[in-house]
């Protein structure tokens, strides 16, 4: 099966020749396996068999897209978001919406002229997918852009304070995600379309889900419309536990859930596939905080081998992934393991980075 194949059959939840794969490393994870594969660290996705290729056109090329060699290096971005550079990480450190005045945030003016820069790293991506499943990520979409302009303080005092200024700024963050997915949508042949918008910790929901069933809700629904109404798969990625939320992220359209951190309360991926299977594929669930970093070889396979038992039970429904992306300190022996797993060899990856080496191409996300 080729990539794309792979993904739509694990999509109608029917059974395929391996779990596909989509793998999030870590800048320094993903320099020492260049190194090792003799690649660029955008090549080691490919080299590892991940069947999805992908790019970001909102905010989140700013924090994830752009890669600083050293500590305290940082970045504008269009937004007037000041990034720096530490532990691995791009980090706000300047929030242009913060104390701003109820007038200022209503006049913020979105980076719309720089549509054509941010939709360049997709066009590049669509050029090179070849038989991969291709994805667009617009994410933040909601509240996760807002707080990105007005600092979390403001942001969720907004929510109490002033929920009207907090509707007006989550409205024009999420008009703009929605302009960016037009767009790519018009330009490039996507196979889904990616939304994201953090709004839960470890242990619980940021706010309440009745403050986001009022406020965020209704815009992350248009946002899902734009992919619904040209019959693309949506998928969507929040961390934590945000459990309470699912059944309303199916009623608006949701139909890929990422990255089920089941070591949040309420987030088991075995009891969520049970619960909500029928709806959902599910991608994710690879514990990136303790198994990977600290378990054997031997823990990890057997952790792999019951989540894809459990994951693909109805055939297919479950796209392989970690819970977050996959830390430096993780063995090396941890990734083989993980991936021999899902049907993936050393050996495999080997010969696939050998292929690469001869016939470079454009790295992916």
């Amino acid at each position: 099966m080729t990539s794309r194949e792979r993904v739509y059959a694990a999509l109608r939840r029917e059974a395929a020749d391996r779990v596909p794969i989509y793998m999030w490393l870590h800048p320094e994870t993903a320099r020492r396996w260049g190194a090792m594969l003799e690649l660029p660290a955008g090549l080691v996705a490919a080299a590892l068999g991940d069947d999805v290729r992908q790019a970001w056109v909102n905010n989140n090329a700013a924090m994830a897209g752009v890669v600083h060699d050293h500590d305290g290096e940082g970045h504008t971005d269009a937004w007037g978001i000041r990034w720096v550079w530490e532990g691995g990480f791009n980090q706000i450190v300047h929030f242009p919406l913060a104390g701003a005045t109820p007038d200022a945030v209503r006049a913020y003016p979105f980076p719309y002229d720089a549509r054509e820069a941010l939709l360049a790293p997709m066009a590049a991506v669509a050029a090179t997918a070849g038989d991969a499943f291709l994805g667009c990520d617009v994410s933040p979409n909601v509240f996760e852009m807002a707080w990105r302009l007005r600092g979390m303080e403001d942001a969720l005092t907004d929510l109490l304070a002033d929920p009207e200024l907090a509707d007006a700024l989550f409205a024009r963050c999420a008009d703009f995600a929605i302009a960016m997915s037009e767009a790519a949508c018009a330009r490039f042949p996507l196979d889904w379309l990616w939304l994201g918008d953090d709004v839960a910790g470890q242990a619980d929901m940021l706010f309440s889900p009745a403050q986001w069933r009022a406020l965020v809700k209704p815009h992350l629904a248009r946002c899902a419309a734009v992919g619904v109404s040209r019959g693309l798969p949506v998928a969507y990625h929040c961390c934590g536990a945000l459990r309470p939320i699912i059944p309303d992220l199916i009623e608006i359209g949701i139909s890929v859930l990422n990255p089920v951190q089941a070591n949040c309360p309420g987030m088991d991926a075995l009891e969520l596939k049970r619960e909500f299977g029928a709806h959902l594929t599910f991608m994710g669930g690879v514990d990136t905080q303790d198994l990977l970093p600290h378990g054997s070889a031997a823990e990890v396979r057997r952790a792999t081998a019951r989540l894809l038992e459990g994951m693909t039970a109805d055939g297919g429904g479950y796209i392989l992934a970690a819970s977050h992306t996959i830390p430096p300190e993780t063995p090396d022996a941890n990734i083989f393991a993980m991936y021999a797993e899902a049907g993936v060899t050393r050996e495999e990856i080997f010969d696939r980075a050998a292929a690469l080496r001869a016939a470079p191409v454009t790295p992916a996300r």
